[in-house]
């Protein structure tokens, strides 16, 4: 017995000089992080890893409402597309109730209204007169278009989409807010449905598009012709086709994977290895949103390398859950040349088709701004062969703007440093007047002058809960491993961190809405861990879902507590007063 022990002992050992303990072990850094609430990957069948499945709604809900089983069992079975449906049908309601209200032209509607109207009858924007606003509501925009090119810095897909409610429904308040209404509740529904395949729960997925839909910044952004929500559409997106894009890809390494003896799929090198992912059309797709999330905005390029990055990383997972011994090698040899060709140069070429108006415009001096510079300005040259004159027209208008972006320090009432949108620091005022008691809503007792305001704010209980759960996320995915908390970083991290770099910039709280939807994602999955697993004690669930439950109603209730300064509502100024939480607010 002693000898086979001591056998067993020198087996065990890494060192077999005789009487010498063998040298202690360093735990690894997943077992040292483990005390700050690290978990490692569990084990199982490799194909659910790759693609997980989805939750299975339960029917007891709609049986204990007295639903005949048969259409319960349709209604859960369908409920991933009803859940997503009803939420966007509360959106749109309201964002498209009483759209043309203010029948002003608020805030940088001056620009974009009109530029939009030019753009789609000229292909090109124009100098408008000083008095273009009133003559503009005054006739119901029955108004000459003027012909001489005006100086723009922003590229012309947002413009297009205003242009095109306008050309549906007129040249009025109504008919340049329909398309950002249209976009912003269809951002709604994408964003239940990407939170439903990122979460795999239907519940969390509604829940982070319901927050959105009661959203403050998002609901005005909604009624108000600016660019913001048009990019933060098409950046939503573009992240909505690359998760799908991840789905489909790795349910393709999952089929490829052989079972082993006792049924189960293993991972395997060679087959992680060598397997092509095909064509992955929803990756092209994913180029052109962000092609014209770029023509719409240039900090569309921010969000371009940003998700670049993070598709590779997936695909580097991917790979390597799949068994590959050296999955970034595989990745830079398989998928890394395919998914550049997929994004960049399809970004490249959406965004230079989005200036074909432009393009077409005349070289002779009656074009769009800039449009003959190569052949007065810029002629001659020792390249210049090389390339067509709209060709460097247009990169020297690039250059041009981009000179005008860099450089732009004109102060502004309404600035805010980046350090203060989570926190609503300095919201927006897009539109405020004074009406006399009894007049424009005012209320005849009103006794003095009310406040009728449309301010661009976020709701405050959902934006100072985001703050927390943006620190949740943070932890779960630097801690936990957690690809999707890490995913809803990239989206916030993409959209907010590139303003720091121009902190002495002209900016505004507003540029926000294009990072809000991760927001969104980040307190859903923040609820979800408050509920607690399904595994979890009836007391934990109960606990935690009045708290989740507490919270959202929270939220709700703000929205509604806030919803005269969305619309434009005349309220006693003394109402108007006690909603100004912050001093920084007015």
């Amino acid at each position: 017995m002693t000898s086979t022990a001591s056998s067993m002992d020198s087996m065990d050992s890494t060192d077999l000089r005789k009487g010498q303990a063998p040298p202690e072990r360093r735990p690894g850094w997943p077992s040292r992080l483990r005390r700050f609430g690290y978990a490692a990957e569990p084990d199982g069948d490799v194909r659910e890893r790759l693609v997980p499945p989805f939750a299975e709604p339960s029917p007891r809900l709609w049986q204990a409402l007295g639903v005949p089983p048969g259409l319960a069992d349709r209604i859960t079975r369908w409920s991933g597309w009803l859940g997503p449906l009803l939420v966007t049908l509360v959106a749109g309601v309201l964002r498209f109730w009483n759209l043309g209200s203010p029948k002003k032209v608020i805030f940088d509607e001056t620009y974009y209204a009109k530029d939009a109207w030019a753009l789609v009858h000229r292909g090109f924007e124009v100098n408008w007169d000083k008095n273009a606003n009133d003559l503009v509501l005054n006739s119901g925009g029955h108004v000459t278009i003027p012909t001489d090119a005006a100086y723009v810095v922003h590229p012309p897909v947002g413009k297009y989409v205003i242009g095109l409610g306008e050309l549906m429904f007129g040249f009025d308040p109504f008919g340049w807010r329909f398309m950002t209404a249209l976009l912003g509740t269809l951002s709604v529904f994408l964003l239940c449905r990407i939170g439903r395949r990122l979460f795999r729960s239907t519940f969390l997925g509604c829940l982070a598009g319901a927050l959105m839909a009661v959203d403050g910044l998002h609901f005005v952004m909604s009624r108000t012709a600016l660019l913001d929500g048009v990019l933060m559409f098409f950046v939503l997106a573009t992240f909505g086709c690359l998760v799908v894009d991840r789905d489909r890809a790795r349910a393709r390494l999952a089929a490829a994977l052989p079972p082993d003896a006792d049924g189960r799929y293993r991972p395997d090198a060679h087959i992680a290895e060598t397997t092509r992912l095909g064509l992955r059309p929803w990756r092209w797709a994913a180029g052109v949103m962000l092609g014209l999330a770029i023509g719409t905005k240039w900090n569309g390029l921010y969000i371009m390398v940003a998700f670049c990055l993070m598709t590779v990383l997936w695909d580097v997972a991917a790979r390597r859950v799949a068994g590959a011994r050296h999955p970034y090698r595989v990745v830079l040899k398989r998928d890394t040349g395919w998914a550049f060709l997929a994004t960049v140069p399809v970004a490249l070429v959406t965004y230079v088709v989005s200036w074909t108006g432009w393009i077409l415009s005349s070289d002779s001096g009656s074009g769009g701004y800039y449009r003959n510079w190569a052949a007065t300005d810029g002629k001659g040259g020792s390249w210049t062969w090389l390339f067509p004159d709209w060709l460097r027209s247009l990169w020297h208008y690039e250059h041009e703007v981009y000179e005008f972006h860099t450089h732009l320090t004109s102060p502004h009432t309404y600035q805010s440093n980046p350090w203060s949108w989570l926190v609503l620091g300095r919201p927006v005022s897009y539109f405020y007047e004074s009406p006399a008691p009894g007049t424009d809503g005012c209320p005849v007792d009103a006794g003095e002058k009310c406040a009728r305001e449309v301010l661009a704010i976020g709701t405050p209980m959902l934006w100072w809960a985001a703050c927390f759960a943006v620190l949740f996320v943070l932890w779960r995915w630097f801690f936990r491993r957690d690809w999707r908390a890490g995913a809803i970083v990239c989206g916030i991290a993409a959209g907010y961190l590139p303003w720091f770099l121009y902190q002495e910039r002209t900016i505004f709280l507003f540029y926000a809405v294009v990072f809000l939807p991760f927001l969104c994602l980040a307190v859903a999955m923040m609820i979800g861990a408050l509920v607690g697993r399904p595994g979890s004690s009836d007391t934990r669930r109960v606990v935690g879902a009045t708290g989740a439950g507490v919270l959202v109603l929270l939220i709700a209730w703000n929205f509604i507590y806030f919803w005269p300064l969305y619309t434009g509502t005349a309220i006693p100024i003394d109402d108007w007063r006690s909603r100004m939480w912050l001093d920084t607010w007015v």
